[in-house]
C-alpha cells in the first residue's frame, strides 16, 4: 500500500498491519525487519514512515479512570478525541494538549507533545504516570520516573524507536466548563507580541498567530490568544459539525500574494483588544479539527511544517532574521504560530526548551528545502533546534547539535538491541 504521513510528503510503498491484543503484536514482531508503530499518522514528516508499519489504532480500549485524581488508564491507540468527549462532561480535561486531538495517546508520548500551556505546565510527559513498553525481546517492562527510568525518558520524545507503547497512565485535569475565558490583543510588531507574552506569563494558555508575510516596521504582526478555563459553564457540548476539504487544491493557489492577502485580512479583521471573552474549548485549542482534510489545501505534492525553537535570551534577533529571511523569499504560510516555552524536560531528545518556538507550513516545492537549510543554521547558530514530529529532512549534524542529549538516546537504543529493529525513515536518516 501507498503511505504517506500528515504532510503528504513523502509517499512510499509500505506493508501495514495492526494489532487488537498483545498476542497479534507478537506474532507480528516475530516475522523479523524492522518496524515503526503508528497511530492516527497525524505527524507531518517520516517519523512514522517505514517499509513496516504497525498501527495502534485498533489497540484503543479505556481500562480504569480514578475520580478522584483524574487517573485514566488506556491503551496506547486511544485518541485525545476520545478521552474528551469521554470525560470533558465528567468535568475532566487533558492536562496537556497539542493543537490537534486528532493523535494517540501513544502519538503523544513518543513525541512528548507539547500546547498553549507549555509555558506553565510542560510537556505531554509531565501528565504520564506510568506506560508499559514492549522491547525487541519480546518483553514487557512498565516505565515511570522511579521505575526504568532511562526507558522512561528515552521513551516520551523518542518518536516511537525505543519499542511499541502499550497502555499508559495520564492524569487528566478537573475543569468546570467547556469554556475558555479568551482575551485577544492586536500586535504591530514582534517587539509588541514579545512584549505581551511577558505581560500574560502567568496565563495558563497562550499563542499567537504571527504574519509572516509582514516586513519592516511590520516585522513579526500578531494576534495574541491568551485563556484561562472558565468557573463556570456547561460541560456537556456536542462537537462542532466538520466540513472537509474535498480534493487537492492547485498548487499555484498557494502563492506570495495570495498568502499576503490572506495575512493581512486575518490581522485586520481580528479584535484589537478583547478581553474575557467564552469560547468554546475546540475552537480555542483545535482550529483546524473542523476542516477535514486540510492537508489537501496545500496540493497534491504536499507540505512540511517548519518547527524551530530559540533560547528565550537569543529568540528576538533570531526571530527577526528569520522573518526577514521569509518575508524576502515569498515563502510566507498561511498558518504561522509563534508559542513561549518553559524550561525543557529530561527527556533525552524531547523539543521544548525555554524560549520561542515558531511553526511555519510551506507547500512543497523545489527552493523550499534549500532555503529551510539556511534557516536550519540561523537557529543552530542562535542555540535552537527543530522539531523532529514536524521534520520530513533535517540533516545528521543538524539533530546533533540541537539535540546533546542524542548520544544518551542511541546508547539506550544500543543496550537494548533497538537499533535495527525500530526504525523509520527519519531514524535512518538521522543514523539515531
Amino acid at each position: 500500500m501507498e503511505l504517506t504521513s500528515w504532510g503528504r510528503h513523502p509517499r512510499i510503498a509500505a506493508s501495514s498491519s495492526s494489532f487488537e491484543t498483545e498476542g497479534e503484536l507478537l506474532r507480528t514482531l516475530e516475522k523479523g525487519g524492522d518496524i515503526i508503530a503508528r497511530g492516527l499518522g497525524r505527524s507531518y514528516g517520516d517519523s512514522a514512515l517505514n517499509s513496516n508499519v504497525i498501527s495502534t489504532a485498533r489497540f484503543n480500549k479505556i481500562l480504569a479512570f480514578d475520580p478522584s485524581n483524574g487517573l485514566v488508564v488506556c491503551e496506547s491507540g486511544v485518541t485525545l478525541a476520545e478521552l474528551i468527549e469521554i470525560f470533558l462532561k465528567r468535568g475532566w480535561f487533558l492536562s496537556i494538549t497539542p493543537g490537534t486531538r486528532l493523535i494517540t495517546v501513544g502519538g503523544a508520548i513518543a513525541s512528548d507533545v507539547h500546547g498553549k500551556n507549555h509555558h506553565t505546565a510542560g510537556c505531554f510527559s509531565e501528565c504520564v504516570e506510568w506506560f508499559e513498553l514492549m522491547l525487541p525481546d519480546k518483553s514487557i517492562v512498565r516505565c515511570s520516573r522511579e521505575e526504568n527510568r532511562e526507558l522512561f525518558l528515552a521513551t516520551c520524545g523518542g518518536m516511537g524507536l525505543t519499542g511499541i507503547i502499550l497502555t499508559a497512565a495520564i492524569r487528566l485535569k478537573r475543569v468546570n466548563s467547556a469554556y475558555i475565558r479568551e482575551t485577544v490583543i492586536r500586535c504591530n510588531n514582534l517587539s509588541e507580541i514579545f512584549h505581551l507574552f511577558d505581560v500574560y506569563q502567568a496565563t495558563t494558555y497562550s499563542v499567537a498567530w504571527i504574519d509572516c508575510a509582514a516586513s519592516g516596521k511590520r516585522l513579526g504582526r500578531s494576534v495574541l490568544m491568551a485563556g484561562e478555563h472558565a468557573e463556570a459553564g456547561k460541560l456537556n457540548i456536542p462537537l462542532p459539525r466538520t466540513l472537509s476539504v474535498p480534493f487537492d487544491l492547485p498548487s499555484f493557489c498557494l502563492n506570495k500574494y495570495s498568502v499576503s492577502i490572506f495575512n493581512r485580512l486575518y490581522f485586520n479583521t481580528s479584535p484589537s483588544h478583547i478581553k474575557d471573552r467564552l469560547v468554546l474549548l475546540e475552537p480555542f485549542f483545535y482550529p483546524l479539527d473542523k476542516i477535514g482534510n486540510w492537508n489537501r489545501i496545500y496540493g497534491k505534492k504536499g507540505f512540511t511544517q517548519y518547527q524551530p525553537v530559540i533560547p528565550r535570551e537569543s529568540a528576538y534577533e533570531a526571530l527577526k532574521e528569520i522573518l526577514n529571511r521569509i518575508a524576502k523569499q515569498g515563502l510566507g504560510s498561511f498558518l504561522a504560530v509563534l508559542k513561549l516555552f518553559g524550561p525543557e524536560n529530561e527527556n533525552f531528545i524531547s523539543f521544548p526548551m525555554g524560549g520561542y518556538t515558531l511553526a511555519l507550513d510551506f507547500k512543497i516545492e523545489p527552493r523550499l528545502f534549500p532555503f529551510l537549510d539556511e534557516l536550519d543554521r540561523i537557529v543552530i547558530d542562535f542555540g535552537g533546534r527543530v522539531y523532529l514530529t514536524k521534520d520530513v529532512r533535517m540533516s545528521k549534524e543538524v539533530f546533533r547539535k540541537g539535540y546533546p542529549g542524542w548520544e544518551q538516546f542511541a546508547e539506550i537504543r544500543e543496550k537494548y538491541k533497538m537499533k535495527g529493529k525500530f526504525e523509520s525513515l527519519q531514524s535512518k536518516r538521522l543514523e539515531v
